[in-house]
């Protein structure tokens, strides 16, 4: 008789110490390094080949079949279980990068070729994202799920403080051929750790027939959002959170550096220092392992995160406004780690990819939509009343989720 040992079929041990943990988060890493090499030198080829309209559509291509197939993603990750459609779209990604940069060494960067690379790069990324954030409560137990939030968020302010410079140097030694280069190797490097991968099994399907159609699955999935008491308050905090704060974080961001006269290095500063808090709020969870009343502390953190973000428009100084910068990463950062792992951990394991679908859908795609909301008001009232209004919109999603009763007490397992 052949014993299979999954991951969960051992004590639980925390996220930290656990070598099936520990190989999706290297993976995780490798790929999102890889992934900001790739946006700077494509960044570098488009401003280099075309004006800077046509940069912007470069850059713009890939959103959009990110948008519009992301919700599919979520139902094939569901149908063919999200290792496998994990390693396949990073094995693309892969193979479409390094393929850009061997065509890049017999000949020049063009538009017509830039946008295809997008255009695809954006695709698979439909497929990598959901799949990606539905692996962890498939890899651990329930009680580690905060804990890997933590990790997570760590890899992912790894990955934006050394894959730009990274990208960089990359392009300074040996052009965009060069750049290309290193993402696609570092997309290589996630591969062979994310085969070593062990993934529970989902008993609860065994032996059942396919559901039907993708559309009927991912109809499925949506219902199982909105009649379920948790899932669908944490979605709606989540994405009346994200539209408050993307337009004034980002764009907003920008036009009140320039507003002030801080430049592009105040910018940097403050958004440095976001990071610091972010990364301080991550590493919180992931040494905590797990917080007492997250849904009260989610919702509180959120709150606070948005009164922080509004204040923004209003300090005096630059060193001010980094250290309330810092806050805003604090707060908004924890409240989204515990977001993210409550609503891991109340979803039904069949449900995980239609479920990351549905709030990477906002947080990647929807949430942006409000960059020319943001560019129009803030020319027209100015970058404090804008502030003010995205400090409402987040306050707004936190209020809604200190009113619903079963988020408000909601726990993590223990």
């Amino acid at each position: 008789m052949t014993v299979t040992v999954t991951a969960t079929s051992a004590p639980e041990r925390p996220a930290h110490r656990d070598g099936n943990v520990l190989r999706w988060l290297g993976a995780y890493t490798a790929s999102m390094v890889g992934d900001s090499v790739y946006y700077m030198a494509l960044s570098w080829a488009a401003t280099r080949t075309g004006t800077a309209s046509q940069a912007g559509f470069v850059l713009a291509a890939g959103s959009v079949p990110r948008a519009v197939l992301m919700l599919g993603g979520g139902v094939l990750a569901d149908r063919f279980g999200p290792r496998r459609l994990v390693i396949g779209s990073d094995a693309a990604r892969c193979l479409v990068v390094l393929g850009l940069a061997g065509a890049l060494m017999v000949s020049s960067p063009a538009l017509w070729m830039l946008i295809a690379v997008a255009l695809v790069f954006g695709a698979v990324d439909a497929l990598f994202l959901p799949a990606v954030g539905a692996l962890p409560p498939r890899i651990t137990t329930a009680g580690q799920l905060a804990r890997i939030q933590g990790l997570r968020g760590l890899a992912t302010r790894t990955a934006n403080v050394v894959g730009a410079p990274l990208g960089g140097v990359a392009v300074a030694l040996g052009g965009p051929v060069l750049a290309f280069a290193a993402a696609g190797v570092l997309f290589a490097v996630s591969l062979p750790l994310l085969v070593l991968v062990r993934i529970a099994p989902l008993p609860d399907l065994a032996g059942a027939e396919s559901p039907g159609t993708a559309w009927r699955e991912l109809a499925d999935g949506v219902r199982h959002i909105r009649r379920h008491p948790l899932l669908g308050p944490l979605v709606l905090v989540l994405a009346v959170s994200e539209l408050g704060f993307a337009g004034p974080l980002n764009l907003g961001l920008i036009l009140l550096a320039k507003e002030r006269g801080w430049g592009a290095a105040g910018m940097g500063w403050i958004v440095a220092a976001f990071g610091i808090g972010a990364g301080a709020a991550a590493l919180l969870l992931a040494v905590r392992g797990r917080l007492p009343r997250a849904g009260l502390i989610m919702c509180l953190t959120v709150l606070v995160g948005a009164v922080a973000a509004g204040a923004l428009a209003y300090v005096p100084s630059l060193p001010l406004a980094a250290a309330v910068g810092a806050a805003v990463g604090l707060f908004a950062g924890l409240g989204g780690a515990l977001c993210g792992a409550l609503m891991q951990s109340a979803t039904d394991p069949a449900y995980l990819g239609r479920v990351t679908s549905v709030s990477t859908l906002f947080t990647h795609a929807v949430a942006p939509l409000s960059y020319p909301v943001t560019g129009a008001a803030v020319a027209t009232w100015g970058t404090a009343p804008v502030f003010a209004a995205g400090a409402a919109l987040g306050g707004a999603g936190a209020v809604t989720g200190l009113i619903v009763t079963r988020l408000r007490r909601a726990e993590l397992p223990r």
